[in-house]
């Protein structure tokens, strides 16, 4: 089972990137795709999630309306749409797999059983 981040990049500030993550090895159609980001220093953090099986998506507050997270059943994959993105932005982004969460656990690093290899994302002021 592989998970495969990618679309990082160098954006300015109030520009637009999409991340992708693509599952290859196993068919995720009842897991929960998050994602997740890691600034230098500090904890690897939530950042947005998809439930495969009820279409529901969570963010972290500070990127609701800016972030849309969504999936593509066919391609088995997670997209992460970033608008108007800021410095405090930066960071690598992991894209995750886990299985049977629930609400009060699907915002935790240790609920996800698989992780893809992280993407940078800079922005810059």
């Amino acid at each position: 089972v592989q998970l495969q981040a990618y679309g990082g990049g160098l954006v300015q500030f109030g520009g637009s990137l999409r991340l992708s993550c693509t599952a290859s090895g196993c068919t995720f159609s009842d897991s929960t795709m998050g994602w997740f980001r890691q600034a230098p220093g500090k904890e690897r953090a939530f950042v947005a999630a998809f439930r495969r099986s009820t279409s529901s998506t969570y963010y972290t507050d500070s990127v609701k309306g800016r972030f849309t997270i969504t999936s593509d059943k066919a391609k088995n994959t997670v997209y992460l749409q970033m608008n108007s993105l800021e410095p405090e932005d930066t960071a690598v982004y992991y894209c995750a797999a886990g299985f049977r969460l629930i609400a009060s656990t699907i915002r935790k690093p240790t609920s996800y059983d698989y992780w893809g290899q992280g993407t940078l994302v800079t922005v810059s002021s």
